[in-house]
This record gives C-alpha cells, structure tokens and sequence, in this order.
C-alpha cells in the first residue's frame, strides 16, 4: 500500500542547511499501553495544584485575624496577596523555559517543596514585614507549577482531550482556595490562625515526595502523545526543539494570553474578596465567612471545568467554536457579576453572583487548550507559561490589589462592582483572535515543517 504523506512528512525528506539552534533526539516509539498511568499523573498533578491554591489562598481566610491583630489597611491585606502573583507572573517564564530543558518533573517537585517550606514560615512570621517575605517566596514556588504541571498531563493525553484537561486541572486553582479558605478558617478559629499555614505546608511536601516516587520523565516518555507527526519516521519520534522566540512570532497567541489574563481579573479579585465581603456586608463571622464564601469559589471551579468540557464538544467538528463559546462565557460574567455588586443585599445578588463567578474563569480550559494547539509541543511549558505570565500579571495580581486599592475609598462592595469591565477587554482580544485563528494555524504547520526539514538535513 502506497503511503500518502503529509505536507510536513514531505519536508522532512527535503534538504535544506542545518540550523544550530535545533537540538534532536530520537525516542523509539513504544506500542499502546494501558492507560492507567495517564491519568495517575493527571491525580497527582492536580493534587499538587490543589496544595499550591490551598498555601496560596489560606491568607484569605485569616485576613480579618490579620487586621485585627496588626492593624493592617486593606492596602496592605491586599499586597499579601498580590506579591504571590505578582512573583508568579514575573518568574512563570524563565523557569517555564529552564524546566523544559532541565526537567519538568524534577522542576515540579522542587517548586512544591519551596513554596510549602515557605508557608512554613508563614506561620511563624511575627509582624507583617516579615510575613510579606514568607509570601515573596511563596510566589517563587509557586512560579511555574501551572503551566508546567498542565504540559506534564497534556502530554499524556491526546488533543480532543486538551480543554476538558486544561480546564480541570486549572478549577484546582478554585478548588485548592477553597479547602484552603474553608479549611484555614476552620482551623484558624479552633488553633490560631499560624496552624492554618502549617497544615497547608505539611501537606505540599507528603505530596511532593509522594509525587517524586511515582513520576520520573522515563516514564511520561513512554506514555507520550506527541501532537507533532513531523517528527513520526520510520517507527520513530524524532524531537524536534524549536527556539522559544517561536512563542511570540504569532500574534493569535497574543491575543490568548491577552484574554486569559483580562478575564482572570475579575475572578482573581473574587478569589481573594468574597470572605471579605460577607464579613462585611453579611455580618458573618470569620468561620461562617470562609464556609458561604467557599461555596462561591467553588463554583468558579466547577464552571472552568464544565466550560472546559463544554468547549470540547462543541469544537469537535470545528475548532474555531471554541472562540465563539469563550465570547459567551465572558459575556454572561460581564453582566451578572455587573449586575449583582449593584444590588442590595439579597437573595437576587448572590444568584447572580452564583452565575457570575460559575463563567467568571469560564475561559481557562479554552485558552490554555488554543495555546497549546498554536505552538510546538517541545516548548510548550514556556507557551502555557506566557499564558500564566499573563493570567498572574493582568488578573491574579493587578485584580486583588486594585480592587484593595478602590475599597480604601469606595468601599469593597463599590470597588467589585468596577471589576468586571475587564471582561470587555478579554471579548475584544477573543473577536480577534478569532479572526487571526486559521492564519496562526498555517503559521505554525510552516514551523515545524521547517525545522523538521532542518532536522532531516
């Protein structure tokens, strides 16, 4: 039977100068496994990302403590926060770029142990100085974990699967606030507030060892689903290592991370707010603050989740729907988290509120999965990691604090009711990204032929 070629395989068998900015490898192709071990990764990746949301978000939880004790301004509640992100944004790519080359599994379990030994001394810091250190290196830890450990699962598993994953193991983000809010509190009422950091940061190393024993880079080869069939030769997969200036020679990628990082504003700033605002506007306690508050994080999980999988059925036949439903879901956290800070207190705000924060992170699973279907897989984690640069710089950090800022002179209720104008700015990049799609997918295929053919030379 003759055997068709792709225009890519085609350009492998062509002849062109060697390039010395490509390194190779050449990795026999293992027959089908069974495939437990896949999702075994996948479990433990999002525990980890569970322990690193829950060391992240903890503080949320203590803030009234914090106040109270250090007579802190919301200003400064707001900067304890916002210093995590902050570090995450400014070092995701670097160590997105060296854990490619270094190792991603060996990088993960060294992120894990620094962010939790971090959070260690966050428990004993003894004044807010010293507790804005403590978090400084939290923010390191944390860095590149998720852009990394989500190129870890994705590539595992097969692209049909790619925003479902995606949008799973970032709704750890929500999920890991909200054992950490809950838990925190619960823990915080019942032992202190310092306990609280302590049982997140206990609990990050057991995961990180227990991660280091069942995770090893020979092992995620075997198992890999390589999305680059330039490189399938004769039975085997040659890797192919393109330049990371790649990330950034495709203008629909920018506009991916310009909406991902738009539309994570909102949902950074309800993250770290909404104890905050049923303290205040409910009259709750601490304790019952954190629990109701909980609730609201945990349907901003569940709705990446749900618009991740969403987003994989509707783009089955064509992969541009999965711009169209992320516009949708932006729009729909537009308008009921708009809408719902400008009521009064009520059962009408808080289903609202409900609806808003369910679409308010609607558009992680979509982005990340568009991300990684726009660039070569052999730099991925520094592709998801820009993504990150720009969820952390544009949303999780300038969210909390500005919203911090604004609520020192319009209150907390006045200050969220300003956030979600975001959104127009994430709908805007999304429209057209949309209409640059098939270009940057025509971009790419040229790349990899290309430096498939510099590989075949």
């Amino acid at each position: 039977m003759t055997h068709l070629q792709s225009p890519v395989e085609q350009a492998v068998g062509q002849t062109s100068p060697p390039a010395s900015s490509v390194e190779t490898e050449t990795v026999t192709v293992q027959p089908p496994r069974r495939r437990i071990y896949p999702w075994v990764v996948a479990a433990l990746a999002f525990a980890l990302l569970l322990s690193d949301y829950m060391s992240r978000q903890v503080l949320s939880a203590v803030f009234p403590m914090l106040k109270s004790e250090w007579s802190l301004a919301d200003s400064e509640l707001a900067s304890l926060t916002s210093i995590v992100a902050l570090m995450v944004g400014l070092l995701t790519f670097p160590l997105s770029v060296i854990a490619d080359r270094w190792g991603r599994v060996r990088s993960l379990v060294t992120m894990a142990v620094i962010w939790s030994i971090a959070t260690l001394f966050c428990a004993i810091a003894a004044n807010y100085e010293q507790m804005l250190i403590a978090r400084f290196f939290v923010g390191v830890g944390e860095a590149a974990y998720g852009s990394v450990g989500i190129a870890v699962v994705l590539s595992v598993f097969a692209p049909r699967l790619h925003s479902s994953l995606s949008g799973a193991f970032m709704a750890g983000g929500s999920f890991g606030s909200v054992i950490g809010v809950s838990l925190g509190a619960v823990i915080a009422v019942n032992l202190g507030w310092r306990w609280s950091f302590t049982a997140m940061a206990v609990l990050g190393l057991i995961l990180a060892a227990l991660f280091r024993a069942i995770v090893t880079e020979k092992r995620l080869d075997r198992y890999a689903v390589h999305s680059d069939t330039s490189g399938i030769k004769d039975g085997q997969h040659v890797s192919i290592r393109v330049p990371v200036r790649t990330l950034f020679t495709n203008s629909t990628v920018w506009c991916i991370y310009i909406a991902g990082g738009l539309q994570m504003f909102t949902a950074g700033a309800l993250l770290s707010w909404t104890p905050s605002f049923f303290n205040r506007y409910y009259g709750m306690g601490t304790g019952e603050a954190g629990k109701v508050a909980a609730i609201f994080v945990l349907l901003i999980g569940t709705g990446m989740v749900v618009c991740g999988v969403i987003t994989d059925r509707v783009s089955r036949v064509n992969a541009n729907n999965k711009w169209t439903v992320a516009i949708v879901f932006c729009s729909i956290a537009l308008v009921a988290l708009g809408v719902a800070f400008r009521l009064d207190n009520g059962s009408l705000q808080l289903v609202l509120f409900g609806i808003g924060a369910f679409f308010s992170a609607g558009i992680s699973g979509p982005t990340a999965a568009m991300v990684a279907s726009l660039t070569h897989e052999s730099v991925r984690s520094s592709a998801l990691g820009t993504l990150t640069v720009a969820n952390n710089l544009l949303g999780l950090a300038l969210g909390p604090f500005i919203v911090g800022i604004l609520a020192d002179s319009l209150g907390l209720k006045g200050a969220l009711a300003l956030a979600p104008v975001f959104y127009v700015g994430a709908i805007v990049a999304l429209l057209i990204g949309r209409r640059l799609y098939p270009s940057g997918l025509r971009k790419l295929t040229e790349q990899s032929a290309r430096y498939a053919q510099q590989t075949a030379a």
